[in-house]
């Protein structure tokens, strides 16, 4: 029981922190303006998201969205891209939370030339 108890509390403080981003997307820039297609090719949409009803009370928000923006740069590496125009971001709240208890975030993934 114990043991159980253990494992449980170390997988609800694991949920409070930001998803890490990996060491080959770090560099992948995020923008708010469309790029220029002349010198970008577009490579598909990727949607990050962090936090749930069981660990998102525990999460601060700045968490919530860094978590959501490393997941966004990481499934933009995994296709390839350089930059993410960022086309919406929601945080939303589980029923009897005490706020924010998910972020998710949407993209277009791009590939541009230096």
């Amino acid at each position: 029981m114990k043991k159980t108890a253990i494992s449980l509390c170390a997988l609800a403080l694991a949920g409070c922190s930001a998803t890490p981003v990996t060491p080959q997307a770090a560099g992948i820039e995020i923008v708010t303006e469309a790029p220029d297609t002349t010198r970008c090719q577009y490579l598909g949409e990727v949607v990050g998201s962090q936090g749930n009803w069981f660990t998102g009370d525990f999460t601060s928000n700045e968490n919530l969205a860094i978590g959501a923006r490393n997941e966004l740069r990481n499934e933009a590496y995994k296709l390839g891209g350089n930059l993410i125009h960022l086309q919406d971001v929601k945080n939303t709240n589980a029923w009897g939370s005490l706020g924010t208890t998910n972020t998710t975030a949407i993209g277009k993934v791009y590939k541009c030339k230096s």
